[in-house]
């Protein structure tokens, strides 16, 4: 196993790499229960090999590269040509904002992530993609941030991404996803905190659609797309105008 140590790094808001931040080579190295997730560790991250690094817990949460370039594409062609700005919600390891920025369609970017060492990985991981400079990182709670921040955002201009948690692997057994019950946030909790805002939220392909039609505005609908891998779908994207 190779752990970075922790190394300081003078440059503007830079997050230092910590020893949960790993990237692995060897699969003896890696744990038993994130072995399958590092055996596609290609079709995730087509730079792995450059030096991608990701804690162990960011491996269950992270969008495969080519359907986080779909949802970029198409959430580039859904919402009107006057957004400009883009919020990651829960940036990860930066699977989705990377792609955002690859697509160069947003003039302001901005990563929200919580865990110190997971937007660690996340920028790391984006200046190998040749974007970590397009990216305003922000390591705080998602939901503090918007609520202090709501008289500065133009809800004109601004789209919400948000992949939250979806409360681990467990979710792959539910015939329907109880998008009410998801962990460690709600369904609710997500779209209260951006619901004045276009958004777009990527959720279990099994999620319950009632659920995601009671989220759209009054005289307004939500698109849902699902994005599939080699046949299989992965994951749906409810796209959600704002609520006046």
């Amino acid at each position: 196993m190779e752990a970075t140590e922790s190394v300081m790094d003078d440059r503007p808001n830079r997050f230092p790499l910590t020893n949960e931040c790993h990237h692995y080579t060897r699969r003896q190295d890696v744990d038993w229960d994130i072995q399958k997730y590092w055996a596609q560790r290609y079709s995730i991250w087509s730079l792995y090999d450059e030096g991608i690094h990701m804690t162990d817990d960011a491996w269950f949460g992270v969008t495969p590269e080519p359907i986080a370039n779909k949802v970029a594409e198409d959430l580039r062609g859904l919402v009107p040509s006057s957004k400009s700005v883009l919020i990651d919600m829960f940036a990860g390891a930066g699977g989705n904002v990377i792609a955002f920025a690859l697509s160069e369609q947003w003039s302001t970017i901005i990563a929200i992530e919580k865990d110190p060492s997971v937007i660690a990985c996340a920028q790391h991981n984006a200046e190998i993609y040749g974007v970590v400079d397009q990216i305003t990182w922000i390591n705080d709670d998602s939901f503090s941030y918007l609520s202090n921040n709501l008289s500065s955002i133009d809800p004109t201009k601004t789209v919400v991404f948000a992949s939250p948690p979806w409360g681990g692997p467990g979710y792959t057994s539910d015939e329907i996803f109880n998008l009410h019950t998801m962990a460690p946030y709600s369904i609710k909790q997500i779209h209260e905190a951006c619901k004045g805002i276009y958004s777009a939220l990527f959720l279990p392909r099994t999620s319950d659609l009632r659920q995601i039609a009671k989220l759209a505005p009054e005289g307004k609908k939500v698109e849902v797309v699902q994005y599939c891998m080699e046949g299989a779908s992965k994951a749906l994207v409810a796209y959600i105008p704002a609520a006046v």
